[in-house]
């Protein structure tokens, strides 16, 4: 069912407006007496889920039990991310969603029904897992959280990725990134119809049924003077809520450039990158637009880590960013990268398959770290100075003579030629 459903991408959604229609909905469902709210992290903290968080803490006061980020592999928020995203809200309500320990299999989606979405890639049942506070928690409303908008692994974020992959186990993200990747990030950036995303709607549709969950969608963008603002919002039970911010968010959301580009420049906000697991979201984003031959330069002020989990972080630096004929073959080959599919989706989808250059420039890693898994190294100092971010705008422009396409933040959209769109 849908609750609520506004947005354009001409919409500016005021707090005021948010508010009257998050109460609204609450009041229609009823007296809940035991909540648990599922926010992204803070590496998406331009989602307005922090809001949205304070919002349900506000009307729900004790009735909100728990506040469980989903995760994912990512770090644990430290005291400060949670204070900045979710001002108010007591320390106390936040839960840990541990991706190795803390969760169950609720079902497993049949092999034939994979191997028939996937084309035959991939022909194995796919387990469909939860956070245990999720899924046996006794909750009378389970409220995900988050914005949609263009993803490397599930073609449009958020929706039940937000619980199955954010709030899932070994097996359902190794395997559900491993899908994503092997069957092209290119045949599945910006599209919300796709096979892992129809595998984890049958995982919904068959195993999630008994759970009172409500999805709180946002659809989030630039206005005319560069200022983030909500552009829809959209609030259900079921995947007619997603489909319609899918379909806001590419209007939103996606650039379709009319040449293929040269030059990149791609800025990491040091609040928000620490690791190239985020900040090669840099090359998933861009890629589609970057021209054969071209160069993408990744300005990384705060990246100091490859993986955001310390055993994948081993692999990314043992493996390297290869091609993905190399990649398979290192996974057939190696039992370490076999047992943790999820890093070697990553390995695949952080390569430039060989068709561009990419030139990291990060604050906290050294010449031989960066060449070691398959990038140019770039000085940061040098490269800020060549490419001045304060100066610079979203978009094409001239820099010295050289035509540049500068992202201020990659994160928030997705750009592509057409002649990559298939």
């Amino acid at each position: 069912m849908l609750y609520f459903a506004t947005g354009s991408p001409t919409t500016e959604l005021s707090d005021a407006d948010i508010r009257s229609a998050l109460f609204d909905v609450y009041d229609r469902l009823g007296k809940r007496e035991r909540v648990i709210a599922v926010p992204p992290d803070f590496t998406r903290f331009n989602s307005r889920a922090g809001q949205l968080t304070c919002l349900t803490h506000e009307y729900y006061g004790n009735s909100l039990a728990d506040v469980l980020p989903a995760l994912g592999t990512h770090f644990e928020m430290p005291r400060w991310q949670k204070e900045k995203m979710f001002p108010g809200v007591p320390d106390a309500l936040f839960r840990y969603h541990n991706w190795r320990k803390d969760v169950e299999t609720i079902g497993t989606v049949p092999a034939d029904f994979v191997t028939e979405v996937t084309e035959d890639i991939y022909s194995q049942p796919w387990p469909c897992q939860l956070n245990r506070l999720i899924s046996q928690g006794d909750h009378d409303l389970i409220l995900s959280l988050g914005q949609v908008v263009p993803h490397e692994v599930i073609g449009m974020a958020n929706y039940n990725k937000n619980l199955f992959v954010g709030t899932g186990g070994l097996r359902g993200i190794n395997e559900s990134h491993y899908i994503g990747a092997v069957y092209g990030i290119e045949r599945i950036l910006g599209r919300a119809d796709n096979p892992l995303r129809k595998i984890l709607n049958y995982a919904q549709d068959n195993f999630c049924q008994h759970l009172p969950i409500i999805y709180v969608l946002t659809v989030v963008g630039y206005n005319e003077k560069r200022q983030l603002v909500v552009r829809g919002l959209f609030i259900g039970d079921d995947v007619e809520c997603f489909e319609q911010a899918s379909e806001l968010s590419l209007a939103v959301n996606f650039e379709m450039v009319s040449e293929p580009l040269k030059k990149v420049v791609v800025y990491l906000d040091p609040e928000e990158f620490h690791s190239t697991w985020l900040g090669n979201k840099s090359i998933y984003r861009s890629r589609m637009a970057i021209a054969d031959g071209g160069e993408l330069v990744v300005l990384a002020p705060s990246v100091r880590t490859f993986g955001e989990d310390p055993q994948i972080d081993v692999l990314i630096r043992k493996y390297g960013y290869r091609t993905t004929p190399e990649v398979l073959k290192f996974v057939e080959e190696n039992a370490d990268l076999r047992e943790n599919l999820s890093a070697a989706a990553h390995l695949i989808h952080g390569s430039s398959e060989g068709r561009f250059q990419v030139t990291y420039c990060p604050g906290e890693l050294s010449r031989a770290e960066i060449e070691g898994v398959g990038y140019n190294y770039g000085d940061l100092a040098e490269y800020s100075h060549r490419y001045p971010v304060e100066n610079m705008k979203d978009g094409l422009q001239t820099i010295d003579g050289e035509d540049v396409f500068y992202i201020s933040n990659p994160a928030l959209g997705l750009w592509a030629h057409h002649s990559r769109m298939g």
